[in-house]
Order: structure tokens, then C-alpha cells, then sequence
């Protein structure tokens, strides 16, 4: 059976003393096993980065995005097989596999430009003959640690950046979900990519802990659970690194009385069930404003629910397919049970879905429920998984009031034709993406991408502006040269522009 392994200076490196296995989703059977790096594997990653750097950090910019141009055709021209790979592995739907690495690929875009993103300012004659700029240099040695459920776009999100600034990178992916990620590190090596510069490590908590104490390593990037994202930020910050972690979310979609329910309740149904409802921006809580509103939603959601496709992403026309793995499987169907427990009125029943040729695939069916309370744990916790509930209030403020008290702020949106209502809303809800008629407020490459409370711990968003902000450190020069043969006296004000 294949054993997927690292990347290290350019090479393929086993470290097979502990593996785990890989499975297929959609048939609920091991496939292949992932190596599970040591600790004495992850520091050799960290040195070869570390003896990378000096070079890459010399390379003009420009040179460096030439690398993330011909990496990007590459991207576009092994499309199917890196979306087979994640398929396999995560088990979405094909088209949503493309999707994503599209996204990605948009990502890699916004790296090409990094003699425009790292040229500084400069300001001349600042003083009597005195000149001032700044500069953008790289940190040095950085990490990012990836989840499972977008295994080519997050890191993506990532390491082109950090790279293309001039830092050298070692990224710790999903241990569910490493194929395709590694695919990615093999193309940037044949795109020019020099050997060390990009360094990929499977693993688990040896790993992660490996990354977050080293000496070496200067930035970590993290998007996971919040717990977990907590915890990488307080280790992370305390061995004195720059930490940039996102954590989980319960993404609320208001319904306002005005809003185009057609238009409404076919975003709604990408939004929440798309990629099995396992994305940090899907929406998992819809807000009706008036109880008009609420019925005909559940009316019509669940209408769309009956025609919903449920089955292998590798068979066309499929909407949904399985969860990750048999225990996420067993989490997800206990929060239905849950919420039955708890009262919540359980519109559609998806532990019931019968997927032809399934095998022991872990299918989950889209799960409705309407008359949802705050205090039930369907609301309260992130589910991650195709599981809609349907929350009533009478107000457009209690609404907000409703969002606004959860512990998680990564995104949200609202349904509405009202201008004004949208205009207030986006200004007051505090959140930290915001989406009038846009379900998925996911920013383009070119703005970044974060939310608020226990979303995001670090003080910058991933990618964009921000990206750029997070690895590198702005360093400003004043610089004067007196004229020849002229001896000048001491000056003991401080100095000033005047």
C-alpha cells in the first residue's frame, strides 16, 4: 500500500516508523497511509529552510514570481489531477474540488505581483538633504499548519506569499487529506522553485509542537478549531513567535421580510450543505426575521432538500458528498440526535439517506431543523457538517443582537432589497466578513481574509494585504550625506523635519 511522505530539500524523505492510515471518504476504506514525521524529520525540514534562506532572500522579487508564474500554469494544466486527489481524500464533489483549488490558484495570482507588493515608500528630502524609505524584508524560516477540508486552497493561502516575499517555508498539512497538498510542493519545484525553499512534513501533534518550539522558526500560519487555534497562538506567541491563527465559526444568514426567497434559498443551499457543510464560511444558521419569513423558508428549503443529490464526488450531477472520516461522521449525526434530544423541530432527516453503491461510505444527508434556540448546542457549537438550523426572531436588531452575542465572528450575511437595512447592517454587526446577498463573503485574493472574537487569534488576517503585512518586517532607513570637507557641530535638540 502507498505511503505518502515528505518533502524535504527537494527530496522525498519516508520516516515510516509511524504512519497512519488515509481513507476514501465515499467508500469508507483505507486507500493509502501517511508518514507521520518525528520530531528529528520536522528539524530537518526547519534546517534545510534555514540553510535556504540566505539565497532565496537575495533572489530580486521579480525572479521570484517568475517561479509563481510558471507554477500557476502548472496548476492549471494538472487541474484534474490535483481535484482527483482531493476527492479521493475528502470526498467533495468535483466541482467543488476545482473550486477550490481555483480560489488557490487566484491566491498565486496576487504572489505574482510581489515587486509591486514589496517595493516600500520613499520619501526624499525629508530633511536638509536628508532622505527616508522603508523596506518590506522577510522574516526568515516560517510555517503554516493546514486543516483537512481544503487541502490545496489553505495552503495556497500561505506559503506562495510568504515564498515570494523572501522567507523560506515549511507547511505541516492535514494528515486526513495529504495527497494533494504534497502534489502542489512537487509542482513548485518543477516550476523553479529552488530545493529547501518549500519544505512539506506530514505529521500530527509531534509535529505541530516541533514547528511551534523551534528556535528557527520565525511566523506560524494556523487555520483549524478554535481550541486548537488557541492553543498554537499562546505556545506560538510565548516561544516568541508572530502567530497568525483561525479558529472556528457559526456563520448566521439573516433573512429580512423583503429579501428574493428564490435567490435566498438557492444560496442558502450551497452555502450550507456545499462541501458537506465543511467550510469555516458555510452558513449553518439562518436568522428569519418574522415568522412569515421562517415558514415559507423551511417550506422551501426543505422542498429543495428532497431534490438535493447525495453520492461519490466523483459521479457527476452529485450535490454532496461524504464526510471526512467515520468519527467526524458519528460527531456530526450526534449533534442531530442532540438537537431531537433538545427540542428543535427536525424538519429533514438525513441520518436515513440511502447512496447506491456507498459501500461503507460515511454519507450524511442534509439535516434541516426550524425553531432553534440560542441555548441549544446545534446553535452554540460549530457542527461542521450538513446541519441547517432555522432560528426565529421578530426584528432586524434582535437579529443582530443574536449574532453579535456568539462567541464566533468569522462571517455572516443578510438577504434583503432594503439599502438601508444593508447599509446598517454591514456597519454594525461585528463580524469580521460581511456579505448583502453573497452568502459565501469569502474575499478575493487581493483584499484578506479573517474574523473577529474567538475567530482569529493574531492581530492579521490571512492572505492579501495582510499576508504581506504578517511575513515580512518593515524596516525604515533615514540617510544623509553631508558635504564634502564640511566638519559639523554637535546637536543636542532632538531632531526634527524643521
Amino acid at each position: 500500500m502507498q505511503t505518502v511522505g515528505h518533502l524535504i530539500n527537494g527530496q522525498t524523505v519516508s520516516d515510516t516508523a509511524r504512519t497512519q492510515e488515509v481513507y476514501d471518504p465515499a467508500q469508507g476504506r483505507v486507500t493509502k497511509r501517511v508518514a507521520l514525521a518525528s520530531k528529528t524529520t520536522v528539524e530537518q525540514a526547519i534546517n534545510s529552510a534555514h540553510a535556504a534562506f540566505p539565497a532565496w532572500r537575495d533572489t530580486p522579487p521579480a525572479k521570484r514570481a517568475r517561479v509563481m508564474y510558471r507554477f500557476k500554469q502548472l496548476l492549471e494544466e494538472r487541474s484534474d489531477q490535483i481535484c482527483a486527489l482531493i476527492t479521493s481524500e475528502h470526498g467533495k464533489v468535483l466541482s467543488d474540488a476545482l473550486g477550490e483549488l481555483q480560489r488557490g490558484i487566484e491566491n498565486v495570482e496576487f504572489a505574482c505581483g510581489a515587486p509591486e507588493l514589496l517595493k516600500g515608500e520613499h520619501t526624499k528630502n525629508v530633511g536638509p538633504a536628508i532622505d527616508s524609505w522603508s523596506e518590506f524584508q522577510p522574516l526568515g524560516v516560517v510555517a503554516g499548519i493546514t486543516p483537512f477540508n481544503f487541502p490545496a486552497m489553505v495552503p495556497l493561502w500561505m506559503w506562495p506569499l510568504a515564498v515570494v516575499c523572501g522567507n523560506t517555508f515549511v507547511l505541516k498539512p492535514s494528515e486526513k487529506t495529504p495527497s494533494s497538498t504534497l502534489l502542489l510542493a512537487q509542482l513548485a519545484l518543477e516550476a523553479g522553485l529552488p530545493p529547501g525553499v518549500l519544505n512539506v512534513v506530514n505529521g500530527d501533534k509531534e509535529a505541530v509542537d516541533t514547528l511551534l518550539d523551534s528556535p528557527i522558526v520565525q511566523a506560524v500560519s494556523f487555520v483549524g478549531s478554535t481550541p486548537i487555534a488557541e492553543s498554537i497562538y499562546t505556545r506560538g506567541c510565548a516561544s516568541g513567535k508572530r502567530v497568525q491563527a483561525l479558529g472556528g465559526a457559526k456563520n448566521h444568514a439573516v433573512v429580512m421580510p423583503d429579501a428574493d426567497l428564490d435567490n435566498a434559498v438557492s444560496a442558502l443551499m450551497g452555502a450550507a450543505y456545499g462541501s458537506c457543510g465543511e467550510r469555516c464560511m458555510a452558513i449553518p444558521v439562518v436568522v428569519a426575521v418574522g415568522d412569515a419569513i421562517g415558514d415559507a423558508l423551511a417550506d422551501r428549503l426543505a422542498t429543495a432538500l428532497s431534490q438535493m443529490k447525495v453520492g461519490p464526488g466523483t459521479v457527476e450531477g452529485n450535490d454532496m458528498g461524504p464526510l471526512v472520516t467515520r468519527a467526524h461522521f458519528d460527531k456530526v449525526r450526534g449533534y442531530v440526535d442532540a438537537g431531537v434530544h433538545e427540542g428543535a423541530q427536525l424538519v429533514v432527516d438525513g441520518r436515513q439517506v440511502q447512496v447506491k453503491d456507498a459501500g461503507d461510505g460515511y454519507f450524511l444527508g442534509g439535516c434541516l431543523f426550524d425553531r432553534v434556540k440560542p441555548e441549544m448546542s446545534i446553535y452554540r457549537d460549530e457542527i461542521f457538517g450538513p446541519v441547517l438550523s432555522l432560528v426565529r426572531v421578530p426584528s432586524l436588531d434582535e437579529a443582530m443582537a443574536l449574532i453579535d452575542a456568539h462567541e464566533y465572528g468569522n462571517g455572516t450575511c443578510i438577504f434583503t432589497r432594503d439599502g438601508e437595512a444593508a447599509r446598517y447592517f454591514t456597519d454594525r454587526i461585528k463580524v469580521g466578513m460581511v456579505g448583502v446577498n453573497v452568502p459565501l463573503p469569502v474575499p478575493v485574493a487581493f483584499h484578506s481574509f479573517g474574523g473577529w472574537k474567538r475567530s482569529l487569534f493574531g492581530d492579521l488576517s490571512a492572505y492579501g494585504p495582510d499576508g504581506v503585512r504578517f511575513y515580512t518586517r518593515r524596516k525604515t532607513i533615514t540617510q544623509r550625506w553631508p558635504s564634502s570637507g564640511v566638519r559639523e557641530k554637535a546637536v543636542f535638540n532632538f531632531p526634527s523635519s524643521q
